[in-house]
C-alpha cells in the first residue's frame, strides 16, 4: 500500500483557522502565543515547550520534516495572529496511517471553534488526499480537557499504555490511544461541520 498522495507540505484553509507550514519565520508570533497564560507551566503534563526552547522545537520539528517523519503546521486565525502548532507524524505508507498531534493553541483561542476546524481540515487532507486508512490521536491519561476533545471527534478509544515515558518532572507517562478509521470518516465528519455550522 502507500498513501495516494505523498504527505508534503501545504496550506490548509478554514473559515476560522489557517494550517500553514511550520516556518522559522513563526517564531515570534508562536513566542507570543506561548506566553499567553504561560502554557508550558500550567500544562505540565504536555510537551509545550519553555520561551527559551521555543527555537529548538521549532528545528527538531523541521528536521522531523525534512526526514519524512512530520508535516508541522502553524495554525493562524483570520486576523493573522498565530494560535499555535500542529502536525502529522508517525507516518506509514504501509497501511496507510498518520498521527495528528503535538498540538498546542494560546489559551483565548480555546472554545472559539478554532481547535475544532483544525482537525476537520488535518482529517479531510489525511482522508480525502493522502488516503490514508487510520488517523490516530494520543495523548496522556492526566490531561482530561484533550481526552474528552478527542472523543467529542468521534474517535475510538484503542487503550491505554503505561509507563511509556516520563514527564518533565519525572513522573512516569500513560498514553491514551484513539482512532479515527476510513468507515468512520463520514460521520465524523458531519459530526464536525455541524459542530462547526452552530457557529455561524
Amino acid at each position: 500500500m502507500a498513501f495516494r498522495t505523498p504527505p508534503a507540505p501545504v496550506t490548509l484553509t478554514g473559515r476560522l483557522v489557517e494550517l500553514r507550514p511550520l516556518d522559522r519565520g513563526h517564531h515570534d508570533g508562536l513566542l507570543e502565543a506561548l506566553q499567553e497564560g504561560d502554557l508550558w507551566r500550567t500544562a505540565w503534563y504536555t510537551s509545550i515547550p519553555s520561551p527559551d526552547g521555543l527555537a529548538a522545537e521549532i528545528e527538531r520539528r523541521l528536521a522531523l520534516l525534512d526526514a519524512g517523519q512530520m508535516i508541522p503546521f502553524t495554525a493562524v486565525d483570520r486576523t493573522g495572529r498565530i494560535l499555535g502548532l500542529t502536525s502529522f507524524y508517525d507516518l506509514s505508507a504501509d497501511v496507510p496511517r498518520l498521527h495528528i498531534g503535538y498540538t498546542w493553541n494560546r489559551p483565548s483561542a480555546h472554545g472559539t471553534g478554532t481547535n475544532a476546524e483544525s482537525k476537520l481540515l488535518l482529517l479531510q487532507h489525511a482522508f480525502e488526499t493522502l488516503g490514508v486508512f487510520r488517523v490516530g490521536l494520543t495523548t496522556q491519561w492526566v490531561n482530561f480537557q484533550s481526552r474528552a476533545a478527542i472523543e467529542r471527534l468521534g474517535a475510538k478509544q484503542d487503550g491505554v499504555m503505561r509507563a511509556m515515558s516520563r514527564y518533565r518532572n519525572g513522573a512516569l507517562r500513560d498514553s491514551v490511544e484513539y482512532s479515527i478509521i476510513e468507515p468512520e470518516w463520514a460521520a465524523v465528519k458531519a459530526n464536525l461541520e455541524a459542530r462547526l455550522a452552530r457557529r455561524e
